[in-house]
């Protein structure tokens, strides 16, 4: 009697054991967004879906220049644009430094999973009371988020001279702005976000009045990163007019940097904090080394020669002839330390949201410059 208990005993034992070791075969499937804005009762649900962007409104869901980390807007595909086809979801403050938006605006395009009440928000098929939030599968999306499936999808998978031409044909369709239009462009990309009154000068780092724009000693003007010399485009529509390679900066520190290529060395220069020039070359502020860089990979790739302009070409020297830049060794050795920041993700999405409909692939994907120039 005894040795049948204890027989009984150790099968209920290893039977729970197994129960544990076996994944369950039932496991629920996340809805889908469809299912979900279908399923308002209120019921806790897990839903899948691409970040879109964050809704405002009942009708208004922005893609940048977000206003806070309170809300996303996940769809089932990521290139969907129409808000009756969204799921609005409420960020619980204990998630939004992971998940807001206004912090982490490389979430849009992502697939994700998020586990919370269904039922309306913003007067809005919607999800409150989110309890989790995590990537869909096993590990986050690759670096470039929406746009890998999307705007670079002909370019996954190449290196090389086919990743550099692929990628041509990609940012090249752009909208092209005129030199005035460049004041109130980068009035917007390059806007202080501590104080929207302002914007950041990019050498300098300095944050002055959007207003204080001009030609006198501290205004800011248009610094063209890659000197307009190095390729003789001037100011005319085109690589001189440029939003990804044009910056806000101080007027007396443009004209230290003039036309010089970048590398390291020289003496400190007056108004622009760990900045040093020599004769040929100047050398920026660390925090800015990678924008940079990735500002003149993009120009390399953006003009080649084909729609009227000179083929823009980096090389590894300094003061060199038109339309060369360099120092191509430093550059990528700044891609490398300097990743990108929040601030240049932001810039990037807005002049290609807003203004001229392309992107800086380097700030997306800052591997594929090795991958072409290393």
């Amino acid at each position: 009697m005894t040795l049948g208990l204890r027989r009984t005993t150790v099968l209920v034992i290893l039977a729970f054991v197994v129960s544990l070791t076996q994944a369950p075969t039932n496991a629920a499937t996340p809805l889908t967004v469809a299912q979900a804005i279908a399923s308002q009762n209120g019921t806790s649900q897990t839903v899948r879906g691409y970040v879109v962007g964050q809704p405002t409104a009942t009708n208004t869901v922005v893609t940048s220049n977000y206003p806070s980390d309170y809300a996303l807007a996940i769809a089932d595909t990521a290139s969907q644009t129409a808000t009756s086809q969204m799921l609005y979801v409420q960020i619980p403050s204990a998630f939004r430094a992971q998940w807001g938006l206004k912090t982490n605006p490389t979430l849009r395009g992502r697939q994700i999973d998020v586990t919370g009440a269904l039922s309306a928000y913003f007067s809005h098929p919607g999800m409150t009371g989110t309890s989790a939030f995590a990537f869909a599968g096993s590990t986050p999306p690759p670096t470039g988020g929406p746009w890998d499936s999307t705007y670079y999808a002909s370019a996954i998978g190449k290196t090389g001279t086919a990743l550099r031409t692929e990628l041509h044909t990609i940012i090249k369709a752009q909208t092209k702005l005129s030199y005035d239009q460049v004041w109130t462009a980068l009035r917007n990309t390059d806007q202080d976000p501590a104080n929207t009154a302002n914007v950041i000068e990019l050498y300098s780092g300095r944050s002055i009045s959007k207003g204080l724009n001009g030609g006198d000693p501290d205004d800011w003007n248009r610094e063209h990163v890659w000197a307009q010399s190095h390729g003789s485009f001037g100011t005319a529509t085109g690589p001189g007019t440029d939003i990804h390679h044009l910056r806000p900066e101080d007027v007396t520190v443009n004209s230290t940097r003039g036309n010089k290529d970048f590398d390291h060395g020289g003496t400190s220069v007056s108004q622009c904090t760990d900045c040093w020039t020599d004769g040929d070359s100047f050398e920026p502020r660390d925090s800015v080394k990678g924008d940079v860089a990735r500002m003149l990979f993009y120009m390399a790739i953006r003009y080649e020669g084909d729609d009227g302009w000179p083929n823009l070409e980096l090389n590894n020297s300094v003061n060199g002839s038109t339309p060369w830049h360099g120092k191509l060794s430093i550059l990528l050795q700044w891609n490398a330390q300097d990743p990108p920041s929040t601030f240049e993700q932001r810039r990037n999405d807005v002049i290609h949201s807003t203004y001229q409909h392309n992107r800086n692939p380097f700030i997306d994907h800052p591997e594929w410059a090795p991958a072409i120039f290393g």
